[in-house]
Parts: C-alpha cells; sequence; structure tokens
C-alpha cells in the first residue's frame, strides 16, 4: 500500500492527517497517511529509507527550509522561492529514492486571493519573514502586486511594525499575515498597526486558520476591509500536493 505523510515538530496542530485521511476513504484510494515528526531535518533521510512505499511527504514547520540541501532536485518555484513544503518520492535507477521538493503554498494562496483582487490591490504588506512568507511574496509577484516585508525589528529591506504609518497603510490596500500571531492559543493577539487607517478598499488575508477569525481580521472588518482567513489556502495546497505526488 502507497503512503503519504507530513514531517515537521510539533505535528499537534496538523490538519494534514485527517484531510488525507478522509480524501482516500471518500475517492476509494488504497493509501495511508501518517505524521512523521522530527525535531531535526536530517531525519527525513532516516524516515525515507524506514518506508520503502512512501511515495510523498508534506513538510511543515520548521523544515520548509532546512531540508533543502537534503533534496536531489527543486522545482524552479522551490528553488526561487527557497522553501519546499510538498516532497515527490520517485524510485531511482539505483535503489536510492530520488527526493523533489516543491511548493504548493504559493499555489494555494493565488488560487485564494485571485477572486478578491480588484484593479486597486497593487501593492502589499507582508507580515512576518518565514518559510510561508517566501512563497506569499512569489506568489503576489506572479500576480504583478509590490510587496514589502515587514517584520518585529528593521533590517535590510524590511520594514518594522513601528514603520506602519497610516500613509503607508494607505498605499498599501493587500495586507496578508505570514507572521503567527494571533494563532491558538493567543487569539487576542494581532499585529500592532494603525487599524483605523483601514478602509472599504483594503484586502487583508491571514493564513491562520485556528481561529478561523483572529483578532487581525476582526479588526480589519470593523473598519470595512475584506477579510479572509487561511483555511482555503490550507485545503488548495493539500490538493496540489497530491497532484505533484501523482505526476506522470
Amino acid at each position: 500500500m502507497d503512503k503519504y505523510g507530513l514531517i515537521g515538530y510539533p505535528l499537534g496542530h496538523s490538519f494534514s492527517k485527517q484531510f488525507f485521511t478522509e480524501k482516500f476513504a471518500r475517492e476509494g484510494i488504497d493509501a495511508v497517511y501518517e505524521n512523521y515528526e522530527i525535531a531535526d531535518a536530517k531525519d527525513l533521510l532516516e524516515v525515507v529509507r524506514k518506508e520503502p512505499n512512501l511515495r510523498g511527504l508534506n513538510c511543515t514547520i520548521p523544515h520548509k527550509q532546512a531540508i533543502l540541501p537534503l533534496l536531489d532536485d527543486l522545482s524552479d518555484a522551490a528553488r526561487e522561492i527557497g522553501a519546499v513544503n510538498v516532497i515527490q518520492i520517485r524510485k531511482g535507477e539505483t535503489e536510492k529514492p530520488i527526493l523533489k521538493g516543491f511548493n504548493s503554498d504559493y499555489i494555494g494562496f493565488t488560487e485564494s486571493i485571485k477572486p478578491l483582487l480588484l484593479q486597486k490591490h497593487h501593492k502589499a504588506l507582508v507580515f512576518g519573514t518565514g518559510g510561508a512568507s517566501h512563497a506569499i511574496r512569489y506568489a503576489l509577484i506572479k500576480l504583478g502586486i509590490e510587496w514589502q516585508c515587514v517584520s518585529r525589528s528593521r533590517h535590510d529591506d524590511v520594514l518594522c511594525y513601528e514603520d506602519l504609518t497610516p500613509d503607508v497603510i494607505h498605499d498599501h490596500k493587500v495586507i496578508v499575515n505570514c507572521s503567527p500571531v494571533g494563532m491558538f492559543p493567543r487569539t487576542d493577539d494581532a499585529p500592532k498597526f494603525p487599524y483605523e487607517a483601514l478602509t472599504r478598499d483594503h484586502l487583508l488575508y491571514d493564513l491562520i486558520y485556528n481561529p478561523l477569525q483572529t483578532r487581525f481580521l476582526q479588526l480589519g472588518a470593523e473598519h470595512g476591509a475584506t477579510t479572509k482567513n487561511g483555511l482555503e489556502m490550507l485545503h488548495l495546497q493539500a490538493e496540489a500536493s497530491w497532484k505533484i505526488w501523482n505526476e506522470p
């Protein structure tokens, strides 16, 4: 029986096993999906060695960038993004499997946000600088949207939250939260910026899906902004993973 799975640490928060287990049962797919909780990215190779029927893996925090040197190949998008959340496992001419890294986060985000974009949405603020942020920035470039990264500390071309004046908010009609601020259990937290500068022209997107309505989105909605959480993106990137694993 074919196996698929998820690597990361910790994995208590992950939805992937339930999603794929239900998908396999619903669609009559003879396969299983397992969680492989590994604290060190290098343990990926041991997981692959021990599981000869493994056909593909998802990868979550904190390994999306750390696993890159362990892979045999990368898709063009994954190479440019610099982060991987899907690993395709193919049998090579020798006994050693071939591991190729992909990124489906940008696919899920693109398909999720695209229906909400209007002509005025041509500049974005991206909160956070981790692996997910890299995928979002790549997607925004492909969508023709200029982006500006924001983090807790100012460095290089990255702004800090204290730099977000009402004028900056006015100039950037799309705001994407790629940080963990507001995630369960700290649901009262929200990125700090002048929410009063938001208008009906703004679009706020939060990659967080637990809770579905973060404080960030709640405050945005109170000021008239369009809001969306990361749940649809999560499902879309998972379906994209399945397509990648089963490419001919």
